[in-house]
């Protein structure tokens, strides 16, 4: 079974210096039929106008995870984390039994663009936590790269929760096909480009949620650059 969700559906905010797309209720935005997928609870796509950015705020109980699609996003938090995150680069940070931290665009003329998702954790409690690793397109071209899981499987970041998400791209005649475990849930959102999903055609910022099938064939590809959730039911 597929359940499509396309851009236009989704909630939006412009507070000006930040424009959101929001997945799933999140803020001022409420939808009862949309608050998430499984243990998946947040994928905002924003977009940050030049030296604007987020201030200092906390967070509890929760895995996030920055992923970067143009520009640069420079991050601090209160375990002594100071850095950049760029195109390619995956950033999980656990917020655990509290963490504060700043997102910001330095950049005097470039927006940043970036998704912020956040996943559930197995079990609340746990220390807080960064991590932040490189993927470069060679190593997702034409492939689903895993990029977060449980166990840091294949390079990918750690993740405190019962999760997996690779990120590919796909152009022209590239074509991969991943089996899934018809008892769990996949979430494929497009971040940009097209591509076709189990025959189905999404575009930039549609999303397909997928149960009770076990294969996932991603095709048909147009500049496609797609994230793809395993899920905990």
């Amino acid at each position: 079974m597929i359940t499509l969700r396309k851009s236009a559906e989704r909630g939006y905010a412009d507070h000006g210096w930040l424009k959101s797309f929001h997945s799933f209720s999140f803020a001022d935005y409420f939808d009862p039929a949309h608050m998430g997928v499984g243990n998946l609870r947040v994928i905002n796509e924003d977009r940050i106008a030049p030296g604007t950015g987020f201030g200092t705020h906390g967070h509890r109980d929760m895995e996030i995870v920055s992923y970067v699609l143009d520009g640069a996003l420079a991050h601090k938090d209160s375990l002594g984390n100071d850095g950049v995150i760029r195109p390619g680069d995956v950033q999980r940070m656990s917020a655990g039994t509290g963490v504060r931290h700043s997102e910001f665009n330095h950049a005097a003329d470039a927006q940043t663009h970036f998704l912020q998702i956040w996943v559930l954790p197995a079990r609340s409690g746990i220390a807080p936590g960064y991590e932040q690793k490189h993927f470069d397109a060679a190593a997702k071209r034409g492939r689903l790269a895993l990029v977060a899981s449980p166990d840091g499987a294949e390079g990918s970041v750690t993740i405190h929760a019962d999760a997996r998400l690779r990120a590919g791209l796909f152009d022209g005649d590239e074509r991969a096909e991943l089996a899934l475990d018809p008892g769990r849930i996949a979430y494929v959102h497009v971040a940009r480009g097209s591509l076709r999903v189990n025959d189905r055609t999404l575009n930039a910022g549609d999303a397909a949620r997928i149960e009770q099938e076990d294969r996932l064939v991603l095709e048909g590809g147009q500049a496609a650059e797609v994230l793809v959730f395993d899920l905990a039911p």
